[in-house]
């Protein structure tokens, strides 16, 4: 009998844990060829989800759980399911059930036809706002544009994987992860399935813009230098043009005599060229950060309570 490890990152989910736990066991009974283990990650919640957690583990012993210390974010977490999974596959899902259980034989059956990671594709997302769909859309096709690595569109973390792509993604220590570019980066055979993606069975999102577009800016810094390019690319123009203008400034005044400069054109000019270079150092200094961060070796998350020993 194969094993299936169902890893759930948690942070302040206690209005939803149960309804969740019900309804993917409701899926999961049906499922009687493999054997079922939950891996809920508790990302410091400071609500009731450990207390939740602790009495699903002690009625039910499929129900295993890791604590963190303290809040790492939910690509820690998912790490942290990843290293404590022992299964044959792995099935990430959030627990607000917008990753509808009932898609879980659908995967499981592609999965046995060979493919190593399937993954969930939104067709639509509902409870969303106009402006956050149209932003992840462009997000996506930007990303898709700058990175070398293909990127899947509309895809999240909710998909089932082959434990050699757990294997993989383990292997990668980087503190500052884009887990939805990972998936892609270690390869493997792919497949997508169209879905619905529902509102919230109950609670509030945890991401908010200021959160998404954090995350926007780790995925394009993790997996393209195309701003470094472009910030070269736009220097050299700038400098060209600027040597260009040098050069008819000093022609000017040679065969026509020098003339008083226009100031709003000299400091709109001098304004345009700093922004510009602020906007460069910005983008310098997101990677340069980044470097900093990972040069300190310090891992990814700190586990608090366990019930499962950690597999890598």
């Amino acid at each position: 009998m194969k094993q299936i490890d169902i890893l759930v990152p948690c942070y302040n989910e206690e209005a939803v844990l149960p309804k969740f736990y019900e309804k993917t066991c409701a899926v999961i009974d049906g499922l009687q060829d493999y054997a079922f283990t939950f891996i809920f990650v508790n990302d410091g919640s400071r609500d009731q989800t450990l207390s939740i957690l602790r009495q699903l583990h002690e009625k039910d012993r499929r129900v295993a759980y890791v604590s963190l210390s303290r809040n790492f974010g939910k690509e820690a977490a998912m790490l942290a399911g990843m290293d404590y999974a022992e299964g044959d596959a792995l099935v990430i899902m959030d627990a607000d059930l917008q990753d509808p259980p009932e898609l879980l034989p659908d995967m499981i059956a592609w999965w046995e036809k060979g493919y190593r990671d399937v993954s969930a594709r939104r067709r639509h997302r509902q409870g969303e706002t106009f402006f956050k769909k149209w932003s992840s859309h462009v997000y996506y096709r930007l990303l898709k544009k700058l990175s070398p690595v293909p990127v899947q569109e509309d895809v999240g973390d909710f998909r089932l994987l082959d434990k050699r792509c757990v294997k993989a993604l383990c292997s990668l220590r980087e503190c500052q992860r884009y887990t939805k570019g990972l998936f892609c980066w270690i390869g493997f055979e792919k497949k997508e399935i169209l879905f619905d993606r529902p509102p919230r069975a109950a609670g509030k999102t945890k991401w908010n813009y200021w959160k998404l577009f954090n995350l926007a800016i780790d995925g394009i810094t993790s997996f393209t230098t195309s701003p470094l390019r472009i910030a070269a690319f736009t220097g050299c123009i700038l400098a060209f043009v600027a040597a260009i203008y040098l050069v008819f400034i000093v022609l000017r005044t040679l065969f026509f005599g020098e003339d008083v400069p226009g100031y709003p054109s000299l400091i709109s000019l001098i304004l345009f060229i700093g922004g510009v270079q602020f906007t460069f150092m910005g983008i310098l200094g997101e990677y340069v950060g980044r470097i900093y961060n990972e040069s300190k070796g310090r891992p990814p998350y700190i586990v608090g309570e366990s019930t499962k020993e950690k597999n890598r």
